[in-house]
């Protein structure tokens, strides 16, 4: 797969692991019949075809970088005092993966330790191997789909705008947020899209197929690639209330430089009102 000279030594070592990550995938993909499935809960599953993949992304990143921090979904938090840390989600879209649809993609995000208390994420990868599409993206460098720069969508108009989203499937105050905040911004827009997938949902923001994205109480490693991507193609991240904390919370808006704010103002409107209807019921 060609990619742009401008890449860095740990963007090629981060474009080698994913795809041979991916590379397995698509063959467990094609047999997804015969992979063995346990619950982790009501519409979230764990397949063996996870565990291989985070296993060949652990091994191969760690090989060419053994000195860094490791934090995956299914392998847990790596602690002590690190500097660099890979944050890794190996198959994001497992379910679209075990009903054989090919939206799913592997999604490694780098986290580079400034002090004590902060970190910053500096470059992204997300790789749809069904679709062959490798999203990557370095702070100061800018965000790629395979060889060809990315910038997020120019449009302007509210009612020209599609919007991605993930429905809340099991916390009933995400259910109320959502159901409040897709009311109020169904009617302004052209379309809203739930996929399946936050990572590429994040890719196709930066891509400009999406003119921005919402989700409440993401996890870490379905953000941290898709938040440098976003911002390389000269989007915005921001929480609802504005602010930066998105990457603690999980709470995530983003878009084009004109529609997030105005995205942002109906998710804050959204979360407020299903605050208000609570303290009613309380």
């Amino acid at each position: 797969m060609a990619v742009s000279p401008r890449i860095s030594p740990a963007m090629n070592v981060l474009h080698q692991a994913v795809q041979k990550a991916g590379r397995r995938l698509l063959r467990d993909f094609g047999e997804v019949e015969n992979l063995q499935v346990s619950s982790k809960g009501p519409g979230d599953f764990v397949s063996q075809a996870d565990l291989r993949a985070e296993q060949t992304l652990k091994e191969e990143l760690s090989k060419a970088r053994p000195g860094w921090a490791f934090l995956g979904e299914e392998g847990g938090q790596a602690e002590g005092d690190w500097e660099w840390r890979w944050v890794v989600d190996p198959l994001d879209g497992t379910t679209n993966f075990l009903h054989g649809i090919p939206h799913w993609a592997i999604s490694v995000g780098v986290e580079k330790r400034l002090d004590a208390e902060k970190t910053e994420l500096v470059a992204g990868c997300i790789y749809n191997p069904a679709a062959n599409e490798l999203f990557w993206a370095e702070k100061g460098v800018g965000a790629f789909l395979n060889d060809r720069r990315l910038r997020v969508s120019g449009r302007r108009d509210m009612l020209q705008a599609v919007f991605a989203t993930g429905i809340p499937f099991a916390k009933v105050q995400r259910k109320a947020e959502f159901s409040l905040t897709l009311q109020k911004l169904m009617p302004q827009v052209a379309g809203v899209r739930r996929f399946g997938s936050a990572a590429l949902d994040l890719a196709w923001v930066a891509a400009g197929r999406y003119d921005g994205f919402w989700e409440l109480g993401l996890n870490r490693w379905d953000i941290a690639a898709g938040l440098v991507m976003v911002r390389e193609a000269g989007g915005i991240v921001s929480d609802p209330a504005g602010g930066e904390g998105f990457y603690e919370s999980g709470h995530v808006v983003c878009g084009n430089p004109t529609l997030q704010p105005k995205l942002r103002e109906v998710v804050a409107e959204g979360i407020a009102a299903a605050e208000s209807a609570r303290g009613r019921d309380a």
